[in-house]
């Protein structure tokens, strides 16, 4: 079982990442959040990764941070839920936010991922209520506005990458490429404070 990679970024893909680890290349799936995503080619990261085995495929997800990892692991518990499921979540809202909305039962917060019905989202919820609530205590117990993590067990981008990640999820519902709006993000000069400023700088950029 590979339980991190780290290495050199050599490649970003549409949904994954080409890590090079001296010599060997890893194709690593990450969320569309990730912070791997705003790294250039040649710089050094790493990723904690669940292995996925399946009967034509062996799949590799990281992470950044080890709480993603074990929620990654929880949601694919659920009756229902795969890898492509848990990674649209994760994708779509913080480690975080994910678990306090399952912890109170905030179904709907689950529907914001591609994918995700009602349905799903519900028979989450149901499933993993309790199982939350106990590995992730610090994170559901706060108040959403509150980001410190006492557990340690959930990465959460606080301030500014807060807002990087919501500006790149922006670009990309206008029809701009992942590895493309993380890159105009990452160009983007000068100081902001909102969502909106950093999607028009970027813009401006492209």
């Amino acid at each position: 079982m590979i339980a991190y990679i780290y290495g050199t970024l050599l490649e970003k893909l549409e949904t994954s990442v080409i890590i090079d680890t001296g010599g060997v290349g890893y194709e690593v799936f990450v969320p569309a959040n990730s912070n791997a995503w705003l790294k250039g080619k040649g710089d050094d990261i790493v990723l904690h990764t669940a292995q996925i085995f399946k009967e034509d495929d062996v799949s590799l997800y990281g992470f950044e941070g080890r709480g993603s990892l074990r929620l990654f692991r929880l949601l694919l518990t659920v009756s229902g839920v795969g890898a492509k499921a848990a990674m649209a979540i994760l994708s779509a809202m913080t480690a975080e936010e994910a678990a306090r909305a399952i912890a109170f039962e905030d179904a709907a917060m689950l529907t914001r991922a591609q994918g995700i019905g009602k349905k799903s989202a519900e028979r989450i919820v149901l499933e993993l209520k309790d199982k939350v609530t106990d590995a992730f205590a610090g994170a559901v117990g706060a108040a959403p506005g509150i980001q410190g993590m006492g557990s340690g067990m959930v990465d959460v981008k606080a301030g500014p990458a807060d807002t990087v990640t919501e500006a790149i999820s922006v670009l990309m519902s206008l029809g701009i490429s992942r590895s493309e709006a993380a890159q105009a993000v990452m160009n983007v000069k000068g100081e902001y404070e909102t969502v909106e400023d950093c999607v028009r700088l970027a813009l401006k950029g492209l």
